[in-house]
């Protein structure tokens, strides 16, 4: 605090006109103000005010920071006497009554503060971050579009970010909670400086988010085989009936005659099989072995003989072998 009214009237007429002053390093800025919400600020309502990590100080401020020896941008640690709860802002504007400082209702809310309660604020220096961790306090976040493209725009507001704060957003008239979870460089503040600086940010599963769970597919249900082989149960070809020129109808045959007609036709050939004699190499003798021939031929099949062909070549009649008749009579 200010030693007498004389002392801050010249630390305020020299902040504003320009005059020089004697910067002393070990000197630092520490007041202690009654917080209350940017709501109840005087003046033209600016939402995003609440919606930010900056806070309204007094003109006094003001004054004091420009005769001290203050790094920029002006960052500031906030701390609740009673909890000793603490957190990090930037400052907005110098426009608060005397002895009074807003801060974002969010801000309040992490600090334990209600309104009219003390607050320490004193600046501080917080190293550029780079990396930050953020959990979402409700799945609803993930119902925006593009997460990613709204964080960045929100934080255009924010000058620092402390571990453990739970900072307010505003998208399409909707306030969504986002909790700060980790935050890199760390040190003895557990805050980092967000202005004008690369920060990689990370996701965290909302909070109350539950995954549904995926029903486990075997490799053969992903390439439907599994329904290939349920859409063949039951089939048996030639199940039609065939029709006559006449228009008489024709007697089908049923499935379980050709069905075990077809398995009789299958016993008889691996029979057939089993009892074809076999060469010294242990091959089948009656099935042709593999052709191996030079580059440049074509193999297009054997020649394929029905089978009873040789039968009908021995019952087809010959012709012309009977003996043929005169018309007359032989005179003989």
């Amino acid at each position: 605090m200010y030693a007498g009214f004389e002392d801050f009237e010249q630390h305020l007429e020299q902040a504003l006109f320009g005059m020089p002053t004697l910067h002393n390093p070990n000197v630092s800025f520490t007041e202690t103000y009654r917080c209350y919400p940017v709501v109840m600020l005087q003046g033209n309502e600016r939402e995003n005010i609440n919606y930010g990590g900056k806070i309204i100080l007094p003109p006094s401020a003001l004054a004091k920071l420009a005769s001290l020896n203050i790094q920029y941008p002006m960052l500031f640690e906030l701390r609740n006497t009673s909890n000793q709860q603490h957190s990090h802002a930037g400052v907005l504007e110098f426009i608060a009554e005397e002895g009074r400082v807003y801060l974002p209702y969010w801000m309040m809310l992490t600090l334990s503060l209600s309104e009219g309660d003390l607050i320490e604020i004193k600046n501080t220096t917080l190293p550029l971050g780079t990396f930050v961790k953020i959990q979402p306090q409700s799945p609803d976040f993930l119902d925006i579009n593009d997460p990613k493209a709204v964080l960045e725009n929100a934080l255009r507001n924010f000058s620092t970010l402390t571990q453990r704060d739970v900072i307010q957003i505003n998208y399409n008239k909707k306030i969504y909670e986002i909790m700060v979870l980790e935050v890199k460089p760390i040190d003895s503040h557990s805050g980092i400086s967000i202005v004008e600086t690369d920060l990689e940010v990370d996701f965290a599963p909302p909070v109350g988010y539950v995954e549904k769970p995926q029903p486990k597919q075997s490799m053969a249900s992903k390439i439907n085989i599994e329904e290939s082989i349920e859409d063949t149960k039951g089939f048996s070809a030639f199940q039609g009936s065939g029709q006559r020129l006449n228009g008489k109808s024709v007697k089908s045959s049923s499935s379980k005659a050709s069905s075990s007609k077809s398995s009789t036709i299958g016993s008889k050939l691996e029979e057939k099989i089993e009892n074809s004699e076999h060469d010294k190499n242990g091959h089948i003798s009656n099935i042709p072995a593999p052709l191996n021939l030079p580059f440049g031929k074509l193999f297009f099949g054997y020649k394929v003989v029905p089978l009873g062909a040789n039968k009908q070549e021995e019952n087809e009649p010959t012709s012309f072998k009977g003996e043929g008749q005169m018309l007359r009579p032989s005179k003989k």
